[in-house]
């Protein structure tokens, strides 16, 4: 169902107006975005990228939708893998002592991936970004130059 609704919204950005490069560049902001460490506030910033930058709005938007529930687990595991692996860090797995499990534990346990989850999300986000700008700009011109041979033929 959510890819379906994804393959929607990305089979209505090639209706848009815009050029290439400014559609891919919207949907490189909107993945950057959306595999950013600031979980929860996607949509929102997003949309005031697109608004502050004059981005596409549905191609950022699509790409903020890039981390969805689907993608988000193995998304943001690989971010704080990258981010241990960057900071140098001897992470590996939690032992939670589920005998005597209470909140202040998992805290405890959990409070020292933030700084490799904030510093991988980042890295990766970035990364991303570049990425599907660059895959999304070839996917648009390609599609662009279809619908010119389209209408010539």
């Amino acid at each position: 169902m959510i890819i379906s609704k994804f393959k929607d919204m990305f089979n209505s950005l090639m209706g848009q107006n815009d050029t290439p490069t400014m559609m891919a560049l919207s949907f490189g902001v909107g993945t950057m975005i959306g595999m950013s460490p600031l979980f929860g506030i996607h949509t929102p910033l997003g949309i005031l990228a697109a608004w502050l930058f004059r981005l596409n709005k549905p191609a950022t938007i699509t790409g903020v939708y890039i981390t969805n529930p689907l993608t988000m687990v193995p998304i943001y595991t690989f971010s704080t893998w990258v981010g241990i692996k960057l900071l140098g860090s001897d992470l590996c797995i939690i032992e939670f002592n589920f005998k005597h499990l209470t909140f202040s534990n998992v805290v405890d346990e959990l409070n020292a991936f933030l700084l490799p989850f904030f510093v991988g999300s980042t890295v990766v986000a970035l990364i991303g970004g570049i990425l599907s700008y660059y895959i999304m700009l070839y996917v648009f011109r390609y599609r662009q130059r279809k619908r010119l041979r389209e209408t010539t033929a």
